[in-house]
């Protein structure tokens, strides 16, 4: 084993020097993490706010009603009100806010309500009543807010008007008034079934963390190849066979390139950990368990790249190799993006890589204890297992290891 850790320690001291250790495996996915967390982190972190305008031109009760329901939303601070007396207002307001040319003092809205004349009489007197919602083109998630506002108003009415012909005798002539009473009476009433939050754990990451997870795992694999190449390098320079004529168990010459590409992952992945966590806010859970992902995940690396190297015939055809699986990886595993959100075939190949396996171990540490994160660690080491064995294979029939 001593030979093992000589072996190795001289790769990392030549690594060390290279430097470009430090690019592939610290400062480029802490410098893409940094810039994706930049575009993304605000608007996932940002909190929803609209302005509306609304046209009263009807004055009576349904009116009044729906207006109490966005002043209850105006105080949770999720919209802003303002009124306008004609719909022609409340359009130039809706179009200033799409454009965005307009002058600041110049009034702006998101969407506007559009409440007519004689809208309560209708609604009261059982017959058809409108109410228009205008969006503005640039305030799509508004305009779909104000529309779902008006149409859970109008869904309730609804009921409304339903309880009241329920309640009124079949056949007979009623008199305005009663109904009146009956729609007053079952608009006063609460809705027999509502819905709650309960606060549950989430096996979610948040944006910036799901990220900075993303480009470590996707770097990561550059990094370990940087060990796991050393043989085909030695193979260059002609010492391979001196290594072989050397009294070292063949095998040893393989655990030594390998704990290089152990230690060169795991350390900087271990960088990113710390610097994401203090300079990006990024959260990683518990430090134990994310220390098992972390070295499973390393582990599967070296055992697919051990398959590159062994199979490629020069370095530089290993490195073509090893951009390329990064990459299908990467892109399948949701280094990028989450693969697992779109379903469908796609999200069972992401099975089928070890970033999706990590970044869900990440989720599932999150959400959760240590011994949630077992099935991830499970599928990490077997992806290293395999693909190591492979690798082992190829090495004896290539190199008489």
């Amino acid at each position: 084993m001593r030979s093992a850790l000589l072996i190795a320690g001289k790769d990392l001291r030549q690594r060390v020097r290279d430097r470009s250790v430090f690019l592939w495996g610290v400062l480029a996915p802490l410098g893409l993490a940094a810039i994706f967390s930049l575009v993304f982190n605000p608007i996932s972190n940002s909190e929803f706010h609209a302005q509306f305008v609304v046209v009263d031109e009807d004055r009576g009760p349904i009116a009044q009603s729906f207006l109490k329901q966005l002043e209850s939303l105006e105080r949770e601070g999720t919209v802003t009100l303002s009124a306008a007396e004609s719909e022609e207002k409340a359009r130039s307001m809706v179009e200033a806010g799409s454009d965005a040319f307009a002058s600041a003092d110049k009034l702006q809205a998101d969407a506007a309500f559009i409440l007519p004349e004689g809208l309560s009489d209708r609604v009261l007197g059982g017959g058809g009543a409108e109410m228009t919602v205008i969006g503005g083109r640039g305030s799509e998630l508004s305009a779909q807010m104000a529309y779902a506002i008006a149409d859970g108003f109008v869904s309730r009415l609804r009921a409304v008007d339903i309880s009241v012909r329920a309640a009124l005798p079949a056949g007979q002539q009623t008199q305005q008034e009663e109904v009146a009473r009956l729609t007053q009476q079952a608009a006063a009433r609460s809705n027999p079934v509502s819905l709650q939050d309960i606060s549950a754990s989430t096996r979610q990451l948040d944006a910036t963390t799901q990220m900075t997870a993303g480009m470590a795992v996707f770097f990561m694999l550059f990094t370990v190849q940087f060990g796991v190449a050393g043989l085909l390098e030695e193979r260059r320079l002609a010492t391979m066979s001196r290594l072989l004529a050397a009294p070292i168990k063949r095998g040893l010459i393989v655990a030594g390139k390998a704990l290089t590409s152990l230690a060169l992952g795991v350390g900087s992945m271990g960088v990113l950990v710390v610097a994401t966590t203090f300079l990006l806010g990024a959260h990683w859970g518990d430090p134990l368990g994310a220390a098992m992902l972390i070295v499973a995940v390393v582990f599967a690396a070296m055992g697919i790249l051990g398959v590159v190297a062994a199979t490629a015939r020069t370095q530089e055809q290993a490195a073509n190799f090893s951009a390329v699986i990064a990459l299908v990886l990467g892109l399948l595993g949701g280094s990028f993006f989450p693969v697992s959100q779109v379903g469908g075939i796609l999200s069972f190949l992401s099975l089928l890589t070890p970033h999706a396996w990590f970044i869900r171990g990440l989720g599932d540490l999150a959400g959760g204890g240590r011994a949630e994160i077992l099935p991830s660690v499970v599928a990490l080491l077997a992806f290293g297992l395999v693909t190591a064995s492979v690798s082992w294979v190829f090495l004896r029939r290539s190199w008489s290891l």
